[in-house]
């Protein structure tokens, strides 16, 4: 964990794009379509404009969405210049899942992209996949799954990202990004590699966990045959700040952390530590400008040690008190820290920019419970995502710094692992997840 970057109250709109695509009625008695007779284990779904259980218009204040409208569950921009879900006012669920590519056929992994690309854009809308959930021919499939009909799009955004993987495949090695790193091992790891890596990712947050869940879902359902999941991981209760003067929310370990993130309205910041430019990569990576790289850790954290820690310790191990969040020796979380207050290895201490050379990322953190560990040990933690503008100045000597000699380190432990190239946004109606790296030879 870190105390670094989140986002704030931005949507895809912050630089001015347009919304998503429009609302159109549903059409529950229409005929159905050839594709929707070969259904979903075939040559894949049709992606019309055909919508069950409508969606919630939103309403604009400028380039921007009205916040009343997203507090009643309107929906997020989809097109723009960067993707939706990175600098966007975080949700307060997730559904992240990776996948492995399963086709070795070009076309047909395009023609997944652009699929996906429809399905997303309809669902963050709040409209239902292709010709939806029910009113087609009784013999076929649905081309929805139906389980969020006449639920409102709750701000859900998708966001994809290609991994390291990806680029062994379909000969698109020279396409890598110089940015795009294998992560290293770091100090304390404890990877567990059946739920780290893959070929690509999907990163679903909302505020109904049920809206997440179905997007990815039917993301999985086109995707079959072609693509498959490798891991996912829901969360919860999101661990970051998502306006500068809000009150950061708290992790599992009942701390606020990260109260030093990215807002979506920095817009300056943005640009020098989250967009990747052109001159940060290859001459034939030019296709990530306006993109991210992303991280994604597995952070488990030892719950029942940690509960039996004295509050001075603990408040001594983060650098912060538990009550308002505040710096030692300050009176608000927000103060600015005054680090040699703080003992050597205070995690606040170790995370600041100032001790990294201002090293500075953008975290979308969820928390997650998921049963035990088979000794009557909660298994829980965070799930840690940071976006950055390269992960070779971002997280990499973060990290390093932090598995040193953290003293949370006595408590946590990094238990999967991936790092993924997000591309641009989706420009328009006619634009695609991956056009631009797919352009040579699309």
């Amino acid at each position: 964990m870190t105390d670094t970057p989140d986002s704030t109250d931005s949507t895809n709109a912050t630089d001015g794009t347009d919304g998503a695509c429009p609302v159109g009625p549903a059409r529950a008695g229409s005929a159905p379509s050839r594709r929707s007779l070969i259904g979903w284990g075939g040559a894949g779904l049709a992606l019309g404009a055909a919508a069950a259980g409508g969606a919630v218009a939103m309403t604009r204040v400028g380039n921007d969405v009205d916040p009343a409208g997203a507090d009643a569950g309107a929906g997020i921009p989809f097109h723009g210049p960067h993707q939706a879900g990175i600098a966007t006012a975080v949700q307060d669920r997730l559904h992240f899942a990776a996948f492995d590519v399963k086709t070795d056929d070009r076309a047909e992994f395009v023609q997944l992209l652009k699929d996906w690309t429809r399905a997303a854009a309809r669902m963050t809308a709040g409209q239902a996949v292709g010709e939806g959930a029910y009113g087609g021919l009784a013999e076929a499939p649905p081309d929805d799954t139906g389980e969020a009909l006449g639920l409102k799009p709750s701000r859900l955004t998708l966001t994809i990202g290609f991994g390291p993987s990806l680029f062994g495949k379909f000969d698109l090695a020279d396409r890598r990004p110089e940015a795009l790193v294998d992560l290293p091992a770091f100090s304390g790891d404890n990877l567990d590699k059946a739920r780290s890596d893959g070929d690509l990712c999907i990163q679903a947050c909302a505020d109904d966990p049920q809206v997440a869940v179905h997007a990815i879902r039917n993301l999985a359902r086109i995707g079959f045959g072609k693509v498959a999941i490798r891991w996912s991981q829901l969360g919860f209760g999101k661990t970051s700040s998502t306006t500068p003067e809000a009150q950061t929310p708290r992790n599992l370990m009942g701390f606020k952390d990260g109260t030093r993130n990215i807002a979506g309205t920095e817009t300056a910041r943005l640009r020098k530590f989250v967009w990747a430019d052109e001159k940060d990569n290859g001459p034939d990576s030019a296709w990530m400008t306006g993109g991210s790289y992303l991280v994604a850790r597995r952070i488990r954290m030892n719950i029942e040690t940690w509960d039996r820690t004295s509050l001075q310790e603990q408040e001594d191990i983060f650098g912060r008190d538990k009550g308002e969040g505040a710096p030692v020796g300050k009176a608000k979380e927000h103060d600015k820290p005054f680090l040699k207050a703080m003992k050597p290895d205070a995690h606040v201490r170790l995370a600041h920019p100032d001790s990294n050379d201002g090293v500075t990322i953008l975290r979308r953190g969820y928390s997650f419970t998921d049963g035990t560990d088979g000794l009557g040990r909660l298994e829980a933690g965070l799930f840690f995502l940071a976006y950055q503008r390269d992960v070779r100045k971002g997280f990499i000597p973060l990290q390093r710094n932090l598995s040193r000699s953290d003293a949370l380190n006595e408590y946590i432990q990094h238990v999967s692992s991936a790092v993924f190239a997000v591309p641009p946004g989706v420009r328009d109606k006619d634009d695609w997840w991956g056009r631009a790296l797919f352009s040579k030879e699309a």
